[in-house]
Order: C-alpha cells, then structure tokens, then sequence
C-alpha cells in the first residue's frame, strides 16, 4: 500500500510530467488559456492516458518482450496510442455524442501528445506491474490535470493585469511557466517510505 502512496506522491508532485519531466508541453501552452479547456484536456488526457497504458503495458509484457521484439516499443506503442484515440473517438461519436461534442477538438490532439507516449514508455522502464502501471498512468494523469488548471487560472488572470505591452501572450506565460516549474521543484526533496 505504501508503494502505491510513493507512486501517487511522486508521480503528482515530485516529478510532476509538465513540471519536471517537460513532457506535454505543446497541449500545456496551446490549451490554457481558459480553465475549462485546460479541465477538458485533462479529463480527456486521462483517459485516454489509463487505457493507453493499460493496453501498452499488456502488449509489452506478453508480445513484445517475450517474442524478442522490444525494439519495436515506440512504433508499436505510438500505433496503440493512435488507433485507440481513433477508436475512442469513433465509439463516442455514436455512443455519446454530448461527451464527444464537449472533447471537441481534445480528443484527436491527444495523439501528438508526447505525455501518453512517455508514460508508456516509462512504466516499462520502471518495470512496474499492471496495477502499479494504472496508479502511476492515472497519477500522472492528475499531476497533467493540475498542472494545465493552475497554469490555465494564472493565464486567465494575467488577462485582467497590466503587463507591459512587449510582455504580453507568450512571454508572460513562459515566465509563469518557469516559475511554476521552480515551485515544482520544490517537491523534489519529498522522501516517502
């Protein structure tokens, strides 16, 4: 139990996906300008997150690795994360349209989310087992979800402050980004266990 408590702590906070491992970036920048896309993109992102992990981590453990074909880890994985993301999309569309209409434009841009394909990737490096899998996808989930909401209510308010006119957009937001990633840092000295 305690192992999975690490999992969750360090996985939120310590070495948060945008924060410390700057996986996730493109949707943290592009989909943060209001609160709820940034919620929308992260309910999506778990999603999507928990069944790519799930799915990988099976491909991993019981074709990949045991018939020697481990260097074909990323093609397979970024095929998985594709057509699943494709799938769900289809599967939504008919089963539940005011779900899929309120993803909108979430859903197909999880595809080129590198944070899906590094979770991934990671928990077989890590050689965690299907449940430590799930826990760690789904806290990485959260720590993307909190991540992209905090980052998306600074955004909203830094519209109501006066920033100087060369600072406004983009830079601003770069430099609330570092800071939030030096707040982040923070976390780093947390031991647990």
């Amino acid at each position: 139990m305690l192992e999975y408590i690490s999992i969750i702590i360090t996985a939120i906070f310590v070495n948060n996906i945008v924060f410390a491992q700057f996986l996730g970036i493109c949707p943290f920048i592009g989909v943060s300008r209001k609160l709820s896309s940034a919620i929308g993109m992260g309910a999506a992102v778990t999603f999507v997150m928990l069944l790519a992990t799930t799915i990988t981590w099976l491909l991993q453990d019981l074709v990949l690795t045991p018939f020697g074909l481990g260097f074909m880890q990323t093609i397979v994985f970024i095929l998985v994360i594709a057509a699943l993301v494709q799938m769900l999309e289809i599967i939504l569309k008919k089963i539940a349209p005011a779900l899929y209409s309120a993803l909108g434009v979430f859903l197909p841009l999880i595809t080129t989310n590198c944070a899906v394909l590094g979770v991934a990737i990671e928990v077989t490096r890590k050689g965690y087992n299907l449940g430590e899998s799930v826990v760690y996808a789904l806290a990485i989930a959260v720590g993307f979800t909190m991540a992209i909401a905090i980052f998306a209510g600074i955004r909203e308010q830094l519209q109501l402050a006066n920033v100087p006119k060369a600072m406004k957009g983009v830079p601003i937001a770069l430099i609330c980004a570092g800071l939030l990633a030096l707040a982040f840092m923070g976390f780093s000295g947390i031991k647990i266990g």
